[in-house]
């Protein structure tokens, strides 16, 4: 694996862009973060140092607003062409997946006819504002026509598993909240949630867009 970081111009600022690059790539997967953490949670890295040796190339960016150090995110359009600055830059010759987690998992759904993704990945998938599920975001996955696949903590308050429209290709995280984090008395770790997340990613991605 190989890791290099490089800095994007977008018109709302300096995005970051870090690679952890496969020596034999079969497909590339392009990850933005939501609206509180970065590219350093547990879910980001664990997908960047574990599939580049699958032969996925992981490729996480970090958004404008997070760059210049700032605590709110800014419109969700900014987010969008960020992420299609990113994608344009890379030009991957394998099939390119977005993902990301929450805001970030928002952009690469509106964003993939548009870019041409061969799938989506949506970590922690904000159906709605905690409490308000007439304020549905629905619309956002229907308009996915490539492979979808949505990690979902079973406690998320801003869109529980049973929430998602049938047929939904879903990984249910047990006792995870939308940050995918469990409580201390739950019987399974925070390393029992990444090892989850990657192997149903990696499953994922050979069965629906690599074919391997």
């Amino acid at each position: 694996m190989v890791n290099v970081e490089k800095m994007l111009p977008t018109p709302y600022g300096d995005a970051r862009l870090v690679s952890s690059r496969s020596r034999r790539p079969v497909a590339t997967l392009l990850l933005s973060h939501g609206a509180g953490a970065g590219i350093d949670t547990p879910d980001l890295e664990a997908l960047a140092k574990a599939l580049p040796g699958q032969g996925i190339t992981v490729h996480r960016l970090e958004q404008p607003w997070k760059v210049a150090g700032k605590k709110v995110a800014t419109a969700p359009p900014t987010l969008d062409v960020a992420l299609k600055l990113a994608a344009d830059h890379l030009r991957p010759r394998t099939p390119l997946i977005l993902g990301g987690r929450s805001a970030g998992a928002r952009s690469a759904a509106r964003s993939s006819r548009a870019l041409g993704a061969s799938g989506v990945l949506a970590l922690s998938f904000p159906l709605h504002p905690p409490g308000r599920p007439e304020k549905s975001r629905v619309d956002e996955l229907l308009g996915v026509r490539v492979p979808l696949l949505v990690v979902q903590g079973a406690r998320d308050p801003m869109g529980r598993p049973e929430e998602f429209p049938a047929g939904t290709e879903l990984l249910e995280v047990p006792y995870a909240d939308h940050s995918l984090r469990v409580g201390k008395a739950a019987p399974l770790s925070g390393d029992d949630v990444t090892a989850m997340i990657v192997e149903a990613t990696l499953e994922w991605i050979v069965r629906e867009v690599t074919g391997r």
